[in-house]
């Protein structure tokens, strides 16, 4: 029954109140950005709405005391949850000194954070994936009892980084977490036109693990499957792939238009499964949300974007003498 979804996956009232409020949290984070950057303060955004509910509820399932995440340039649901901050992410939209990802020298999306065990990602898409496969290698190597959670957009898993990730997993049961998030569209290019096959999750076969496909907009579910493929991990069975599949409610950017490859009635339609929308009806549904309740953490989140963005937008940039710093060993 519908009031016992959470309760069943041993979740408690408290910690599904707390993913609503992070997937809330990232989604007031991305609509500032997309307003700073239309208002010429910040240069680039690349955007998560549509897909705060498959990130948070993975990474809810994930032990964020032990693990290690290689998340994509959409993350933001990931790496909140890991610990980084809507004053962190401000930083490094802003491209500000203190940016903990990269002191501004990379743009928007290049999530990393070492206390936090988020390893940075690169421009080049996919390359995440055999570095997850590395850090799991050496873990086992090492007899170190953690997971690498790595995420990529449908388009990446055509890439030759993921099957060569993947196979090596496969080959030596490493204890990786390989999660699709599948928002139809690889910039322009529709899933019909990527996949010969019907799920990316099918192809999980191909390398020896187990391939699942969960719905993206729920939470709840995409949890589940997160949890069990990492007590996998921890049993020595090796990894799992999964497929959550949702909609890229945005352009693929700030520099896209959308407009040329799809229309606004289909996206129109999708933002009907909003799961910001959906995972709070559920929520009130069990009497866990109130209007009132929801108002307060709304006015909570838009009080911390409003330091965060007033702080990042007055901090200093980097001085030039620090190009070179964390680039070549000096």
């Amino acid at each position: 029954m519908i009031e016992n979804r959470h309760k069943e996956l041993g979740l408690s009232d408290e910690k599904v109140l707390e993913m609503y409020k992070v997937m809330l949290l990232s989604r007031r984070i991305d609509e500032r950005m997309w307003l700073l950057n239309r208002s010429g303060k910040i240069p680039f955004v690349v955007s998560c709405q549509g897909q705060e509910a498959a990130q948070v509820g993975a990474a809810f399932a994930l032990d964020r005391e032990n693990d290690y995440i290689l998340p994509y340039y959409r993350d933001v649901g990931v790496v909140l949850t890991f610990g980084m901050t809507a004053k962190d992410l401000m930083l490094s939209a802003f491209a500000k000194a203190e940016d903990p990802n990269s002191a501004g020298r990379q743009m928007p999306g290049h999530f990393g954070q070492k206390k936090n065990r988020i390893v940075t990602g690169s421009s080049p898409v996919t390359t995440q994936v055999p570095h997850a496969v590395g850090i799991a290698l050496a873990g086992k190597m090492e007899g170190k009892d953690f997971v690498t959670f790595t995420t990529f957009g449908e388009g990446s898993s055509n890439q030759g980084d993921f099957h060569e990730g993947a196979n090596f997993a496969g080959v030596h049961k490493l204890p990786v977490i390989f999660m699709c998030e599948n928002n139809k569209y690889a910039i322009s290019v529709p899933i019909e036109k990527q996949l010969a096959c019907e799920n990316v999750s099918d192809r999980a076969i191909g390398y020896g693990m187990p391939g699942v496909t969960v719905d993206g907009n729920d939470p709840l579910a995409v949890y589940r499957v997160v949890k069990e493929a990492a007590d996998r991990c921890h049993r020595g069975e090796g990894p799992t792939l999964v497929e959550t599949v949702s909609y890229r409610l945005t352009p693929h950017s700030s520099d896209d238009d959308d407009s040329s490859y799809r229309t606004s009635d289909e996206v129109a339609q999708a933002k009907t499964k909003d799961a910001i929308i959906t995972f709070g009806a559920y929520l009130k549904e069990i009497g866990l949300l109130s209007d009132e309740l929801e108002k307060q953490m709304n006015d909570d989140i838009m009080k911390t974007i409003n330091e965060a963005t007033d702080y990042a937008e007055h901090a200093p940039y980097a001085k030039a003498e620090s190009t070179l710093d964390y680039v070549y060993e000096k």
